[in-house]
C-alpha cells in the first residue's frame, strides 16, 4: 500500500520514512556514553592519574590481585564520590530521554516533556515538606519520590472517564495536577526559614548529583532500570499508539494498558530522577529530538537510541557542571541553558514535525 518512501496518517500528523541507522551509527552511540562514563572518573578538581583509576577499580571492584599504591582519598574520590556519580547520571539521563521519546510517541506531540502529568510539581513538594519538617536524607527522597507518584494517580484518576483515558484529558488533568502543587510549593517557600530552609529548598529545586552517594545509587537504580527495561519491552507498541487512539484499537492494541504501563515507567523514573538529583528539565524534550534526527521516529531504534545518548549527554553535562568554574554549578541550571537554545534549534531544523 505504500507507493512512496513515506507514509502519511493524517490523523496522527506523522510520517514514517524507513530510515535504518548504520552499524557505524550505533557504534558511535554506544561508544559515547561509555567514553563519557571513564574520562568522567578521571576529571575533577582532584587529580587522580587514569593508571590508578584504572587499578583501584580493577582491585575494589573485580577482585583483582593488585598491589594497593595509591592513598585512600583517591580510592574515596573514584569509589565513593565519581563512581556512584556517574552512574547515576547515566541511569537518570537514560532514563528521562526514554521517557521523553514514550511520551511524545503516546501523546502524538513532540514537545511533550516527561513532567507533563505534574510529576515534576508533586516530587518538588515532598521534597520541599522533608527540608521544613527536617526530615533525614532518605526521608525527603521518600517523601518526594511518593508525591511524584501521587500527582501522577491523582492526573491519570481525573482524566479516566468511562473506562478510557483521553490523551486531550490527560494533559489538561496534568496542567491542573502540577499547577495545585507548585502552588503549594511556593507556599512551603512562603512560610520557610530565610537563612536555612528556603536556601536549601531553592538549591534542591535547581537540580545537583553532587550528593549521590553509593547508598542513593542502590537505592535508586533497581526503579530505574526496571522502568527502563519495560520502556525498552514495549518500545514495538509506541508505533502504533503514536498513530492515534482509534487506529491503533482498529489493530488490536489495549490501549488503556499500554498508556498505564507507559506512565507507570515514566512516573517512577521521573520521580526517582527528582527525589534524588532535583529537577533536570530539558533531557527529556532534547534528546528524543535529537535521536529523531539520526535514526529516524520509529520506536523499536528511537527508544534504544535515546538510551544510550541520553546518558552520554547527561554524564557530559555533569562533568561541565563540576569543572567549568570554581563553585559547581547547579545541574538544573546548566541542562536548560544548553537544552533550551539546541531544543529550538532542532525543532527550527525540523519544522515542529517527528523527522
Amino acid at each position: 500500500m505504500m507507493n512512496t518512501p513515506a507514509e502519511r496518517i493524517p490523523e496522527a500528523g506523522i510520517e514514517y520514512i524507513e530510515k535504518k541507522p548504520s552499524k557505524l551509527k550505533w557504534a558511535l552511540m554506544a561508544a559515547f556514553p561509555i567514553f563519557l562514563f571513564t574520562i568522567s572518573l578521571f576529571l575533577g578538581r582532584y587529580s587522580v592519574p587514569p593508571n590508578q583509576v584504572i587499578c583501584v577499580l580493577g582491585q575494589r571492584l573485580f577482585s583483582l590481585p593488585i598491589e594497593t599504591f595509591w592513598t585512600d582519598t583517591v580510592e574515596t574520590v573514584v569509589i565513593r564520590v565519581r563512581l556512584p556519580r556517574a552512574i547515576m547520571a547515566a541511569l537518570v539521563g537514560a532514563g528521562l530521554s526514554m521517557s521523553g521519546a514514550s511520551f511524545q510517541g503516546m501523546f502524538q506531540n513532540p514537545l511533550v516533556s516527561p513532567f507533563i502529568l505534574g510529576v515534576s510539581a508533586g516530587a518538588s513538594f515532598g521534597a520541599a515538606t522533608g527540608l521544613i519538617l527536617e526530615l533525614p536524607a532518605l526521608g525527603i527522597q521518600a517523601l518526594s519520590f511518593l508525591f511524584g507518584l501521587l500527582a501522577v494517580v491523582i492526573t491519570y484518576l481525573t482524566a479516566h472517564i468511562y473506562k478510557v483515558t483521553p490523551i486531550l484529558m490527560l494533559v489538561l488533568s496534568g496542567m491542573v495536577v502540577s499547577t495545585f502543587f507548585q502552588a503549594m510549593l511556593s507556599l512551603i517557600k512562603f512560610i520557610a526559614d530565610d537563612e536555612e530552609k528556603l536556601p536549601a529548598i531553592t538549591f534542591w529545586l535547581m537540580g545537583s548529583l553532587g550528593s549521590v552517594s553509593l547508598k542513593d545509587l542502590g537505592i535508586a537504580a533497581i526503579p530505574i532500570i526496571v522502568s527502563i527495561a519495560c520502556l525498552y519491552m514495549v518500545r514495538w507498541k509506541l508505533n502504533v499508539l503514536s498513530m492515534g487512539e482509534r487506529e491503533s484499537r482498529a489493530l488490536g492494541v489495549n490501549n488503556e494498558l499500554f498508556k498505564a504501563i507507559i506512565i507507570v515507567c515514566t512516573t517512577v523514573i521521573s520521580s526517582t530522577a527528582v527525589a534524588f538529583c532535583g529537577i533536570i528539565g530539558w533531557v527529556g524534550q532534547v534528546i528524543p529530538h535529537f535521536c529523531r534526527m539520526i535514526v529516524g521516529p520509529d520506536h523499536k531504534v528511537l527508544i534504544p537510541a535515546t538510551m544510550m545518548v541520553g546518558a552520554g549527554y547527561l554524564i557530559m553535562i555533569d562533568n561541565l557542571c563540576r569543572l567549568l568554574t570554581a563553585t559547581e554549578i547547579p545541574l538544573g541550571i546548566l541542562t536548560a541553558v544548553i537544552g533550551a537554545p539546541v531544543f529550538a534549534y532542532l525543532l527550527r531544523k525540523t519544522r515542529g514535525g517527528w523527522n
